[in-house]
């Protein structure tokens, strides 16, 4: 029996599909095709061989059923180099197919706009995984395609007399790539469907973004990938207007500036960041108020940082932000006269970012890779546990417990814990540095009036150096502050730093065993204090 040279095309991407398939049949290949795809290249022109005249058998179950046949599968699975394989086919009267283009039903689509269970359950692909599988196990015999863009590659090298080993490797290559991801994306939706949370194994699929220049030091390589879908409002959806490529570090820096904007939610903010950790925070009645508020909570350390604002652009702002050098600038939408002003500039880089409010999903994960693992946890969506201001007015209970050796242990609930409570404009001014030292790197104080920060401290081995760090930030600027710990003070250390800097409350979740202590300093130097209860730690 005399083995024709065959190609197998199935394809939900039709995208080059009737140009590949006329420059095979030029090249003397005979054409099997399915369904839909068969329909395009008949359509074209094409003479193309129906899959049901290769199987003996119709297509059926409304096309669950077309390519799962000995006739296919032997036919990309024999080995041309193994006789007994080559023997069988012969008997059997099968040909080899000796290339394969297949993509996959559109599943990743499928659940993007929102399909019922039972449309996304039947737009999981069998057939054509089996089939590039199969092809690929047999890469040395069978060329597999699953990409549109490796059409032109492969005809080339075929005219110039057949496709190299090396070609035929990361073809294959490509095919397990493919399918690990649509398995994925398949395990994970139905994961999500029965709410759980926390497999007991799990993989996760990214796509490429971009190579870069190098990671957190020139030594390193480095690249970025998005996730399979694009989240609202992250770094991954942005809009690059103007500038060189980002960097692993800017990417980073950039992130964690986002994800404190978007506290503020529609209330005009801006966040200037250093190294992942804000140096200056500021809201008011505009983006202009905004960032001069956070510009003057740290002149020095925004220099060469990144800026993140909540609306658009305009000239006065951008006259602003172009008196220093900034990095990276990422906001919803620039005027034409901002945009004008900000690429006077060569070195900046101009993010458009139209949802950056979103928050986040809530299937969202927060994942940190450690050498031979990985951590996996739910994102810190809480602020604070009572949203209103009752938790800043109402007295916490009192709770004395009595130890072993006959000492007493008190111990506070959630509430105003100190003699006095803060004031109206200490509660604004507290809920405003609650949110700003959530997004600090542990251990973190941050201290500020309402609407802006006037000093950050910020991954310190102690809280005292925390606190110190951030008072002699914000020098005069302290009388008048008020103060945020992301967890409990230990010791009354603080307090004190806090009494002789003028700072006048203090918000912190409460829970040491020598709370008593902190307590009575505040009482005795005239200090509101709030307990919260929920701590902010980030690594």
């Amino acid at each position: 029996m005399e083995m024709k040279k065959r190609a197998l095309v199935s394809v939900s991407d039709k995208a080059g599909i009737v140009d590949f398939c006329r420059q095979l049949a030029d090249l003397g290949y005979e054409i099997i095709s399915t369904g839909g795809t068969a329909r395009v290249l008949k359509e074209a022109g094409l003479d193309v061989i129906g899959i049901s005249e290769i199987t003996g058998f119709p297509e059926c179950l409304d096309g669950r059923v077309k390519t799962l046949h000995p006739n296919v599968h032997a036919g990309l699975l024999a080995m041309r180099s193994n006789p007994e394989h080559m023997a069988q086919l012969e008997k059997l009267g099968i040909n080899t197919i000796d290339i394969v283009c297949v993509n996959l039903y559109p599943f990743k689509a499928t659940i993007a706009r929102g399909a019922d269970f039972a449309e996304c359950v039947e737009n999981i692909d069998i057939g054509g995984p089996t089939m590039i599988r199969a092809a690929a196990k047999n890469y040395q015999d069978v060329v597999v395609l699953v990409d549109p863009g490796d059409y032109e590659k492969v005809l080339t090298e075929l005219r110039e007399g057949g496709v190299s080993m090396e070609t035929r490797r990361y073809l294959q290559y490509k095919v397990f790539a493919h399918t690990a991801v649509y398995d994925s994306l398949i395990s994970n939706y139905l994961a999500q469907q029965l709410g759980i949370r926390f497999p007991d194994e799990v993989t996760f699929a990214y796509t490429k973004a971009q190579d870069l220049r190098y990671g957190e030091n020139p030594q390193q390589d480095a690249i970025f990938y998005n996730e399979e879908f694009i989240r609202p409002g992250s770094l991954s959806s942005a809009e690059q207007l103007w500038g060189k490529e980002l960097s692993y570090n800017n990417i980073n820096d950039s992130n964690g500036a986002l994800e404190l904007l978007k506290e503020f939610g529609d209330t005009p903010a801006v966040v200037a960041s250093k190294h992942a950790n804000p140096c200056g925070v500021g809201t008011g009645a505009s983006v202009y108020e905004a960032y001069m508020r956070a510009y003057n909570s740290d002149p020095v350390s925004v220099f060469g940082g990144i800026l993140a604002i909540n609306g658009t652009v305009e000239a006065d702002t951008a006259a602003e932000i172009n008196k220093i050098f900034i990095e990276i600038v990422m906001a919803p939408d620039y005027t034409p006269e901002a945009l004008q002003i900000l690429e006077q500039k060569k070195n900046i880089r101009l993010l458009k970012i139209p949802a950056i409010k979103a928050k986040r999903e809530k299937d969202a994960l927060d994942m940190k890779k450690v050498y031979g693992g990985l951590l996996v946890q739910e994102y810190d969506e809480t602020l604070l546990r009572d949203e209103d201001e009752g938790l800043f007015s109402r007295k916490a209970e009192v709770i004395e417990t009595t130890l072993p050796s006959g000492k007493t242990r008190t111990s506070y609930g959630l509430g105003v814990v100190t003699d006095r409570a803060p004031t109206a404009e200490e509660v604004r001014a507290l809920e405003f540095v609650w949110k700003v030292v959530k997004y600090t790197k542990s251990n973190a104080i941050a201290i500020g009036k309402e609407g802006r920060t006037t000093g950050i401290g910020m991954g310190q081995t102690n809280r005292i150096w925390a606190a110190q760090q951030a008072i002699a930030h914000a020098g005069s600027e302290a009388a008048g502050s008020v103060m945020a710990s992301d967890a409990y003070f230990p010791f009354p250390d603080c307090v004190e730093e806090c009494e002789k800097a003028g700072i006048t409350a203090i918000i912190q979740p409460g829970g040491s065993i020598r709370d008593k202590d902190s307590v009575d300093a505040c009482n005795r130097a005239g200090i509101a204090m709030v307990f919260v209860g929920d701590r902010h730690f980030k690594h």
